[in-house]
């Protein structure tokens, strides 16, 4: 695992720095540290007595970014940005002044195909970001009943033949069990065919996979209803976001505390990456990003 095999590029990193460094001695939350890009180029602009609290359920991903980032000011927590809370009470802070959740996968989450998240190469078909979670893509795809298998479709991945592919699903465990990602793009293909033009049609069910067993919308809920226990009066929040559902929700609750007085959005409308950037790195052009402030009381 070294510099060349894993590259990673942080989306908006500039943009996101630019709203979210107001104290340049403050305390920041990274809270999906992944390989520390963004808090690489947070501390190449913050003073010498700043620090970065950096959280990720995923211990690979953890190990590498402490390596890449390489610098004093930054702690590292193997724990779900869901408990950031509780680590700033701990550490006897009142909060912080910035705190950054890129809710996307990592390079190297995508990149490595034994992780099970890739439809471009084959691989175990797992996708959890925390080994440790016994929850893994296979067990839902091969345990779970018709009825489960066609809501997670429906709810996570916004997937349309939802019941198609769940009875395909059904179908194909029976002769063996689904372990791999190939098989399981080759049983979403039953349903629609094989792939034309850039888009996979297993993405949607991938997607929906992945959100069930890392439960990421139940944390993205949990995170939003504690922002006031993570944010210090001042302090300012921002949320990357790459699919609709998760940016429906920051939305959402975003524009719920800026009218109950307590916030102000900083960003009326979500934030995308600029052309360059996008044509750059194509990851990046799903990005939405929105910024709320706590306000000073």
């Amino acid at each position: 695992m070294t510099e060349q095999i894993w590259t990673h590029i942080p989306i908006m990193a500039p943009q996101i720095a630019d709203y979210l460094l107001t104290n340049f001695e403050g305390t920041y939350i990274d809270g999906t540290l992944g390989l520390g890009g963004h808090t690489k180029y947070f501390l190449s602009h913050l003073g010498a007595r700043a620090r970065v609290l950096g959280f990720d359920k995923d211990e690979e991903a953890l190990k590498m970014a402490q390596e890449r980032v390489n610098d004093p000011r930054l702690s590292v927590f193997h724990k779900s940005y869901t408990e950031s809370p509780a680590v700033l009470k701990e550490l006897g802070l009142e909060g912080a002044d910035g705190a950054l959740f890129d809710l996307g996968l990592s390079s190297y989450q995508l990149d490595n195909p034994a992780r099970g998240f890739s439809l471009l190469r084959d691989g175990p078909l797992d996708m959890r970001f925390d080994k440790q979670n016994p929850l893994s893509a296979a067990v839902i795809v091969n345990t779970w009943t018709m009825a489960e298998l066609e809501r997670v479709l429906t709810q996570y991945g916004e997937e349309r033949n939802a019941t198609k592919i769940a009875l395909a699903i059904m179908r194909a465990r029976k002769e063996a069990p689904i372990e791999t990602t190939e098989r399981l793009k080759a049983v979403v293909e039953t349903v629609y065919g094989p792939k034309r033009g850039k888009t996979y049609p297993a993405t949607q069910t991938f997607q929906a996979l992945r959100i069930a067993c890392n439960r990421e919308l139940e944390s993205v809920e949990q995170l939003l209803t504690s922002l006031a226990d993570i944010i210090k009066p001042g302090g300012r929040a921002a949320i990357l976001t790459f699919h609709s559902l998760e940016d429906r929700l920051v939305k959402t609750h975003f524009k719920a505390l800026a009218q109950s007085g307590g916030w102000k959005l900083v960003t009326k409308h979500a934030l995308a990456p600029e052309y360059e950037e996008v044509r750059q790195n194509r990851r990046s052009r799903s990005a939405k990003l929105r910024v709320i402030e706590r306000v000073k009381k």
